[in-house]
């Protein structure tokens, strides 16, 4: 078996290579080790709309329950939702079986701990190593855990976010791309529930729909719908509701680096800033540093994923963190990026400041930006480093841009893919750059 969790979580193409035999052991090991000390183990279990989704569950119950503890099944709710609901019920662990951002054929899973943060890095290796020994000491008889199912799940996660909203939305019109995921069901009860008109598009999921074409992936339809039914702001959702990107009333759109820049510059006004900084990524634009410099707000960045950023907020004793992607975390509210509680965080800034969208967005001015990805083989992720044409041609273009632009490639922790952002003045140039890279990485390796 190959390497299990990636940057974001465990997944991989549901059932073939993501199996269900890999699902159960993964739930036995979370209850091994996160259920040993508990009188009365039980672990939470959430879901996002995927085909597979059910079929995955059933083998991951199946899993807990033969260690002893109790699954807790709450249905279809965005990944924030198993974090939150993890702490209310004093559970042992939290599993949300998603694949976040991908399509529908992937599945896996994301693990929270009893105080509802991701768990690390190590204890994801520990888990991995449970899994690949593949050797449990089984329950039997009335030793075995029970299945439960929580019908109350979703609306606790709904009266929370109510409860986290200071100021009402009457008077603000948005429209809401649930990318047929996991918000579907929730995202007009919380924003319908805190005074706003809303109006929700991909919403009705099939279990193959996440994803394709809507969300944060594609901004298209949401646009028009911003645009033709004058709405003061759009909200894109990712497949698990972690994600979050925004469109203002002109149908402009505001990334993650965007939107933290807003916040960051309102949590500072509000002196609410801890440390008067934040945590961004090596794939933040730009700009942004700019602004963060101008304004006076400390900066750090990490590697790229929601893990490290949480990880590097914490050291660093900042409540403010977040990437370009759109995961963005108010570490004083959740545990974990919340897509759906930056669009509150979002529209209370508006409200307030009582400025459209489109001018809080004028915070920052990003430099051209270029993000492509090259498709290679699983196996060949990693190999792209040690080859001298790729590495040389990399070299070659970032001396042509010298101190003006940067390049960056990482291989994607989640799916078979390399990611190559370059930044640069001229947006012919660097396009052509990244589509060079590309190609010749996948001519190679793909």
């Amino acid at each position: 078996m190959g390497e299990l969790f990636g940057t974001d979580g465990a997944r991989g193409i549901a059932i073939s290579s993501f199996t269900c035999e890999t699902a159960m052991q993964i739930g036995r090991a979370v209850a091994a080790v996160f259920c040993k000390e508990a009188q009365k183990p039980k672990i939470i279990i959430g879901l996002d709309t995927r085909v597979s989704a059910e079929v995955i569950q059933s083998a991951l119950v199946s899993g807990i329950c033969s260690m002893g503890a109790d699954a807790v099944i709450v249905g279809v709710v965005p990944t924030p939702a198993v974090a939150v609901l993890v702490k209310k019920n004093n559970a042992c662990a939290g599993i949300m079986i998603t694949a976040g951002i991908s399509d529908y054929r992937y599945n896996g899973v994301k693990i929270f701990g009893a105080d509802g943060f991701r768990i690390s890095r190590d204890d994801e290796q520990q888990l991995e190593a449970l899994v690949e020994k593949g050797e449990f000491e089984l329950k039997s008889g009335r030793d075995i855990g029970h299945i439960y199912y929580d019908k109350d799940g979703q609306w606790d996660y709904v009266r929370y976010m109510l409860k986290l909203v200071d100021s009402d939305f009457h008077g603000i019109k948005v429209a809401i791309d649930c990318a047929n995921g996991a918000a579907y069901d929730c995202a007009g009860k919380i924003f319908r529930g805190l005074g706003a008109s809303v109006l929700l598009i991909n919403d009705l999921p099939d279990g193959e729909n996440i994803n394709r074409n809507c969300g944060t992936l594609e901004l298209y339809g949401l646009i028009k719908t911003v645009v033709e039914e004058h709405c003061d702001l759009g909200l894109a959702f990712d497949g698990d509701g972690a994600r979050c990107i925004a469109v203002d009333e002109a149908g402009r759109v505001l990334d993650g680096d965007r939107l933290m820049a807003i916040f960051a510059a309102f949590m500072q006004f509000s002196k609410k800033l801890n440390n008067n900084g934040c945590v961004v990524t090596k794939m933040t634009n730009s700009g942004f540093y700019k602004f963060a410099r101008d304004a006076g707000i400390v900066t750090t960045a990490t590697k790229v994923g929601g893990l490290h950023v949480i990880d590097e907020m914490r050291r660093s004793g900042f409540n403010l963190g977040g990437e370009k992607s759109g995961n963005i975390i108010f570490l004083d509210d959740e545990t974990t990026s919340d897509g759906l509680l930056v669009g509150t965080k979002l529209m209370t800034v508006m409200k307030l400041s009582q400025n459209k969208l489109s001018e809080l967005g004028k915070i920052m001015t990003a430099n051209p930006q270029i993000l492509l990805d090259a498709h290679v083989k699983e196996e060949n992720k990693k190999k792209w480093r040690e080859n001298s044409e790729i590495t040389q041609l990399i070299v070659t273009y970032s001396g042509k841009l010298g101190t003006e632009g940067r390049i960056y490639v990482r291989e994607s922790g989640t799916e078979p893919l390399v990611r190559i952002m370059i930044e640069g003045k001229k947006t012919g140039i660097i396009t052509e750059y990244a589509k060079n890279i590309a190609e010749t990485i996948e001519r190679i390796y793909g």
